[in-house]
């Protein structure tokens, strides 16, 4: 099983290293790795260039886009179309996968004939690793405090008959609820699969930021999948405790 990893950076010459070693760290190399850079101003593409030979030795696919775009959900529907895996992982720039994260999804599609799966995930601040956010899934309730994109890998037919929507900063779980609304065949893995590095766009403690993700989340995540107004609570939960406990 050929799997596509999708990293999207912009000014990213701080963080991509941690990103791109921990790709050329996985256990598993039937892959390809693309990155999809948004005309970094920076050295980033610099320091990508400076990975071939590695990915080269361990044979695997490595392709390097930089142009810019509209956006991260526009940089990540120009990755998924580039792709070729039979499987996709999109890890953003600053992130990182645990070693075993490739070989873990592979066999977790291998076992389950699943379409789409992910596990537990290791919030970081600082440097410091915060808490374990757990992988669940609740048959009535839905809340991304259960979900975990970093560790998400995805059939690649699905990925590319539904892209991202592009409408606001939570459209990948808007993706995931999406595929529960259709009753995709989805599995957890009880087991951490990468590190998610605090401080991103939908983490700033910014009041006019925060009512927009509270805004973003509720109408492209909930409601435009057919979730109930009430959720609308919850979205303002998570913001509030945000802005406590990052």
């Amino acid at each position: 099983m050929r799997v596509s990893i999708i990293t999207i950076a912009y000014n990213s010459e701080a963080e991509i290293r941690s990103t791109i070693e921990s790709i050329l760290g996985q256990s598993y190399t039937d892959m390809e790795y693309l990155v999809i850079d948004g005309a970094s101003k920076d050295k980033t593409v610099d320091i990508a260039e400076g990975y071939r030979k590695a990915f080269k030795e361990k044979r695997i696919a490595y392709h390097i886009f930089s142009e810019p775009d509209k956006g991260i959900y526009d940089a990540m529907n120009k990755g998924i179309l580039q792709a070729k895996g039979d499987i996709i992982g999109i890890i953003n720039s600053g992130d990182k996968y645990f070693p075993d994260a490739v070989r873990t999804a592979v066999e977790t599609f291998q076992r389950t004939d699943c379409e789409l799966m992910f596990g537990n995930l290791w919030i970081q601040t600082n440097g410091r690793v915060c808490f374990e956010k757990k992988a669940r899934q609740r048959r009535f309730y839905q809340t991304s405090r259960d979900w975990n994109h970093p560790t998400m890998f995805v059939k690649s037919e699905l990925y590319k008959r539904y892209p991202f929507r592009d409408l606001g900063i939570h459209d990948d779980y808007g993706f995931y609820l999406r595929m529960r609304r259709q009753k995709r065949k989805i599995v957890t893995v009880d087991k951490k699969l990468a590190i998610f590095a605090l401080g991103g766009a939908s983490n700033r403690k910014k009041l006019k930021e925060a009512v927009k993700r509270i805004k973003d989340r509720y109408q492209f995540c909930y409601r435009i999948n057919g979730y109930s107004r009430l959720y609308l609570i919850e979205c303002i939960g998570i913001e509030v405790a945000k802005w406590f406990y990052t």
